[in-house]
């Protein structure tokens, strides 16, 4: 099996999760103490991909100069889409908040129907990386691919979870919200499938760049995003302890595939 099939068929999780975490969230909304203990676990797992997978790789390259440029460009990229993800976010909850102030039905509707483009976009453009982060894992074997996808749909997963209530609460209809987070699932497959092709015999300089690029995109995806929304529902030991839990299962699969 070529890398191209090899993430098309691995990055079939992540889009099957996106999914799956959205029928979920229509059918049976978990409580915020789960959804805690599932961002906590997700983080464990994606910090556990990150370590164990992706640094021995870029340090293994031995191309320091393109790491650093790689990891600088995807720390810029993702703070760029964090910033603009919380502005585009506090404009829609001041409209609403507007709207809600006026008393007017019509404005209301207009103000809770629209689509949260902003947000949309930032999450678009997080989850296309994703899935280029499974086809820079089909260059580096399957074993290594296996991991990242795990951790990657994981992931998806919560975020199949979250964006179903964040999208009825802007006004859309659940048919609606399902098919934007089935697109933004699909999204993921676009850089899995785009990556494994563009990146079919890149040299060991581009390929530390993507590693690097990947890296910062994941540490920014544990530390500012994953964990920060954890922290929102008061921490408990058995919270804490899925970090863990997440980071330890993933350690045992690498060094079993290994």
């Amino acid at each position: 099996m070529n890398v191209v099939a090899q993430a098309a068929l691995l990055v079939a999780f992540p889009v099957v999760a996106a999914v799956l975490g959205s029928v979920i969230a229509l059918l049976r909304p978990p409580g915020p103490r789960i959804v805690s203990g599932i961002q906590h676990f997700a983080a464990g797992v994606v910090m556990a991909a990150l370590v164990g997978e992706i640094m021995p790789e870029l340090q293994a390259e031995h191309q320091l100069i393109w790491a650093i440029a790689g990891f600088a460009a995807g720390a810029l990229l993702v703070l760029a889409l964090g910033a603009y993800g919380r502005r585009t976010e506090d404009a829609a909850e001041a409209h609403r908040e507007a709207a809600h102030g006026l008393r007017v039905k019509t404005i209301t509707k207009a103000a809770t129907a629209a689509l949260p483009i902003g947000m949309l976009s930032a999450m678009a453009v997080d989850l296309l990386l994703d899935g280029v982060l499974i086809g820079v894992g089909a260059q580096l074997g399957f074993a290594q691919a296996l991991v990242l996808t795990i951790a990657l749909t994981l992931e998806i997963l919560f975020l199949g979870l979250s964006l179903m209530g964040e999208l009825t609460d802007a006004g859309l209809s659940k048919v609606r919200a399902g098919l934007v987070a089935l697109g933004l699932g699909l999204v993921t497959a676009v850089g899995a499938v785009g990556g494994a092709a563009l990146l079919q015999g890149a040299g060991d300089q581009v390929m530390s760049a993507v590693l690097a690029f990947g890296a910062a995109a994941l540490l920014y995806l544990v530390v500012e995003e994953l964990l920060v929304e954890a922290h929102e529902e008061k921490e408990s030991v058995a919270l804490g302890a899925m970090f863990f839990l997440g980071f330890l299962a993933i350690y045992v699969l690498g060094a079993l595939a290994a």
